[in-house]
């Protein structure tokens, strides 16, 4: 990553409006998209948006006693780049240094399975960018392969959406699977929270949530490695800097001793 082009983060959004055959509406959850969204945006990131189909994803239902959603719905800068996303598969992983994706019940059956969303992803962790995740968003880390041939789950601590919760909101028999066998399958080890509890989990630079109560969460510990990228590359710069003067003064020296 480049420090000069910091600050960038992409917001992934499922494009999937129905619960299967059911015909019952989902998307994306509005919490765990104005949250996060607020926390970079107030911590000084640039926010952009995608999706998995491109065009205006759907949403579930907004929760209007919460200002924070509300205020993601109104907000113009927002809502124009929610009206028409890129497709995933066009998005240019090395623009960004953070991907995030946003959960939904939608994600459960467009997440997991999109080539072009595992590519994404894989290209922003191999370039030593950060990975966030939240609710049933962590099926968009399922299969996705690094460049050394390892999964990214692969021994990873997480956190997602728990078999409890999706028994707790009568969706068990209706997702395509559920989230944390799958992820247990694919290796990583769910640390799991009591219903509806925040739970963030951080493993070296991916971070995942339960559900959304752990959205604003997850953002938090996202912007904190962020912030932790951005010393590093500052001090390694500077050393850079410092090594290259000192290589100045030295053969400035030896001139001098020449001239004599």
């Amino acid at each position: 990553m480049d420090i000069t082009t910091m600050k960038k983060i992409l917001l992934v959004l499922t494009s999937q409006d129905t619960l299967g055959e059911t015909g019952e509406p989902t998307g994306y959850n509005v919490a765990e998209a104005s949250h996060p969204w607020k926390v970079f945006r107030d911590a000084g990131y640039f926010v952009d948006f995608a999706s998995i189909e491109g065009g205006r994803p759907p949403r579930d239902e907004v929760q209007e006693e919460d200002p924070v959603q509300v205020e993601f719905t109104q907000d113009e800068t927002a809502k124009a780049s929610l009206y028409n996303t890129p497709k995933v598969s066009v998005v240019d992983p090395a623009q960004y240094d953070a991907v995030y994706l946003v959960g939904g019940h939608g994600t459960m059956w467009d997440f997991t399975g999109s080539a072009a969303l595992q590519k994404l992803v894989a290209a922003v962790y191999d370039a030593g960018g950060i990975v966030g995740a939240v609710c049933h968003g962590p099926s968009g880390l399922v299969d996705v392969e690094l460049s050394n041939g390892v999964r990214l789950l692969s021994g990873r601590k997480v956190a997602a959406f728990t078999n409890a919760e999706e028994e707790a909101v009568g969706k068990r028999h209706t997702v395509p699977y559920l989230l944390q066998d799958r992820l247990e399958e694919q290796g990583a080890t769910v640390k799991a929270a009591e219903n509806w509890e925040e739970n963030v989990q951080v493993d070296e630079r991916l971070v995942t949530g339960q559900n959304p109560q752990s959205a604003a969460g997850v953002a938090k510990e996202m912007t904190k490695l962020l912030t932790e990228v951005v010393r590093e590359q500052k001090a390694e710069e500077e050393q850079a800097a410092q090594a290259l003067r000192e290589e100045h003064d030295a053969e400035k020296a030896e001139d001098e001793d020449e001239q004599e």
